[in-house]
């Protein structure tokens, strides 16, 4: 713990960890009451308030970069003995400033987007609780409080997904009366929400499971205290129980960053405000289960350099993360909702991110995937939030969620249409000057040299994945920029509605965004050492992993790119070119039309309809969870319940009754003589027995 950091006293700095997450909290508390007075004034309150948490993270930058760290604690249920406090160390503060200062810039974005609503003020109470919720989750140095901040986090989603709760049409997702499998494919805001609700609740409970058989063998929650003393590790590993309660902690990871099969909320999830997309698919909620496995990771990893083997862990978090990247981004091919579109990329590039962490667990140099999945977290959090702000302006100026509604954007929306470029450029890690190809290659490097049994497989999906990636991505800007006008754009035209580019308060946020995309971009490699060095020392001061000194071979590669694989680099540039070179040559250059390219052979056909059908696997889960209990439970209902026991049970017994209650009326005569007889007679029959 360090006592001191640049001069700054440790109760300043853990004061300053401390307020971080506890500021928006106070700002949610207060915001129905500024409600009351002035709705116009929650907005600044709102905005005032997450700049000062964003303000509060940055002051611990030093720190981090040091490799230093705060640990501070008070008493929070003495009968157990378990303390409540925040852990500072260069991991949490690193995410703290990227949730902090992207929530900061969706906030002012909020401003406009959201201006005119008449429930603005539940708006500013719910997205403030959700920022102070998922840095309760980042800040937090043990698994029961991080617990809190996760159902924080779900309940804000659930909250704001299903914020429009009126269901009016416009604020649906999915082709109304479009079905799959006999299941409709079209969801209000409160089914949505909902759904998310649920979901996630699947995975909430399984980390809540691991949490328990944890906190059975090692008596604590703490994530200091887990790593100082390990026999409980080595007690559960002997009763095979250690790899099962990690599992189950991952569960919880699936849920909220909606990796495969709990991922099938997410895309939903876009009934919220746009506003609220990007909060939820950048900087916090499917954040928060990629920051869960950066943080109990290297712990694992650590117990596995003591000889208590925990392999099996890693290989289901670079699986996961493998197959939904490419699950998600197949679907994201061929969908006309340009939210969901975006929907669909961010799991798939947290698949990513989980594939990295897996890949860190599988290999020697643990700090290579460990850094290139928590680089690759904090640029896809920079272009993915700048990316959903510019669809809000779209959304927001043409009033329709297709991007067959839109076309020709280019010139009306000047500003939108170069932000989303360079957004863009940084999802499909455009080479040298993004930070998406940095971090992505880092990806590509971190897997291919694992030198695991299951490094070609997971390499393989992951280029391929890129060039899907840089595939959607050029398709959408191609549909919404290019092209003709749409003829629903003619038809608002055509009745006064003038195409304009969104106000300053919203495209300014998104607008720094892309352009840090581009700019960090440009020292990417740079940054990703810097980051690298410091994940070196952190995970060696804290968990003991040491990291070997690797000589670099002779290179092919020009000075400027000298430490980066050859391979990783190749496979990079040939992702990005194939991916936007077909972009292209569909919806840009609309040299051939896609439609009739799809059309033209049936197996195009037939594997466009299997996409776009979700691969089908949202149907099922309907079917498997929601019709056949359903079913199941209406069967039991008439054929148990109402036969069983309305007609069976009920009726038999209240007739049982009703003939005993006959019996011994008839037996109530009211003559002495009659009850002398019977008591005679009964005294008689016991005699006789007795006898006997």
């Amino acid at each position: 713990m360090a006592t001191e950091a640049f001069g700054l006293p440790f109760e300043i700095g853990a004061a300053s960890a401390w307020l971080v997450w506890i500021l928006p909290f106070v700002a949610a508390l207060i915001i129905p009451g500024v409600g009351k007075l002035s709705k116009h004034a929650t907005g600044y309150v709102a905005v005032a308030f997450a700049l000062m948490s964003a303000l509060s993270a940055a002051s611990l930058l030093p720190m981090a970069l040091e490799a230093h760290e705060i640990h501070d604690q008070i008493m929070w249920i003495d009968a157990l003995g378990l303390k409540a406090g925040v852990l500072a160390d260069p991991l949490s503060i690193i995410m703290a400033n990227v949730v902090g200062w992207i929530s900061f810039l969706i906030m002012i974005y909020s401003t406009g987007y959201m201006k005119g609503d008449k429930d603005i003020t539940r708006f500013w109470f719910w997205m403030l609780f959700f920022i102070g919720s998922m840095q309760l989750i980042v800040l937090s140095d043990n698994l029961l409080q991080v617990f809190f901040g996760w159902e924080g986090v779900g309940l804000a989603s659930y909250a704001l997904i299903s914020f429009w709760y009126r269901d009016k049409k416009k604020d649906h997702v999915g082709v109304e009366g479009r079905t799959v499998l006999g299941m409709l494919d079209y969801y209000s805001p409160t089914h949505a929400g909902m759904k998310a609700f649920i979901m996630t609740k699947v995975g909430d409970v399984m980390m809540i499971a691991g949490m328990l058989l944890i906190f059975l063998f090692a008596g604590t929650f703490g994530f200091k205290e887990l790593m100082h003393d390990t026999d409980w590790a080595t007690s559960m590993a002997a009763q095979g129980l250690l790899v099962p309660a990690f599992v189950l902690l991952f569960g919880g990871a699936m849920g909220k960053s909606a990796q495969f099969p709990l991922n099938e909320w997410l895309l939903e999830a876009m009934t919220g405000p746009t506003a609220v997309s990007a909060l939820i698919h950048a900087a916090t909620m499917v954040k928060a289960g990629v920051f869960l496995v950066a943080r109990i990771g290297p712990l694992v990893f650590a117990l596995g350099a003591a000889g208590i083997m925990a392999d099996q862990f890693f290989e289901i978090i670079a699986w996961t993360g493998a197959i939904t990247a490419l699950l998600l981004a197949t679907q994201g091919m061929v969908n006309n909702e340009i939210k969901k579109v975006l929907a669909y990329s961010t799991g798939s590039q947290i698949g990513y991110m989980m594939m990295a962490l897996g890949v860190a667990g599988l290999s020697h140099q643990y700090v290579d995937g460990y850094t290139a999945g928590f680089y690759h977290l904090i640029s896809h959090a920079m272009f993915k939030a700048s990316l959903f702000m510019a669809a809000g302006s779209l959304l927001h100026i043409v009033g329709s969620r297709f991007m067959s509604d839109m076309g020709g954007l280019r010139k009306q929306m000047k500003k939108t249409y170069v932000f989303m470029w360079a957004a863009g450029l940084g999802l499909m890690g455009a080479p040298f000057i993004t930070t998406g190809f940095w971090s992505k290659d880092a990806i590509f490097a971190a897997v291919y040299t694992s030198g695991n049994e299951w490094a070609m497989p997971l390499y393989l999906i992951a280029v391929l994945t890129a060039v899907i990636t840089a595939f959607y991505t050029t398709r959408m800007i191609g549909l919404v920029f290019f092209g003709k006008k749409s003829k629903h754009i003619e038809k608002m035209e055509e009745e006064g509605h003038h195409i304009h580019e969104a106000p300053m308060s919203m495209w300014i946020p998104y607008g720094i965004l892309a352009v840090l995309t581009i700019g960090i971009g440009l020292i990417g490699l740079s940054a990703e050492e810097g980051l690298h060095h410091l994940f070196v020392d952190y995970l060696e001061e804290s968990f003991g992993i040491h990291t070997a000194h690797v000589t670099n071979e002779a290179s092919i590669l020009p000075e400027f790119l000298q430490g980066l694989n050859p391979v990783a680099l190749g496979s990079s540039l040939v992702a990005f070119a194939t991916g936007i070179g077909l972009g292209y040559i569909f919806y840009i250059g609309r040299w051939v039309d896609p439609v009739k390219f799809v059309n033209s052979n049936i197996v195009f056909y037939a594997i466009h309809k299997f996409f776009l059908n979700r691969w089908y696997l949202n149907a099922m889960v309907y079917w498997c969870f929601v019709v056949a209990p359903l079913w199941l439970a209406r069967g039991v209902f008439r054929y148990f319940e109402k036969t069983a026991i309305d007609y069976g049970m009920n009726a038999g017994v209240q007739k049982a009754v009703g003939w005993s209650a006959k019996v011994i009326q008839g037996t109530q005569t009211g003559v002495s003589q009659s009850y002398l007889f019977v008591f005679g007679a009964g005294l008689l029959f016991v005699v006789l027995i007795l006898l006997i």
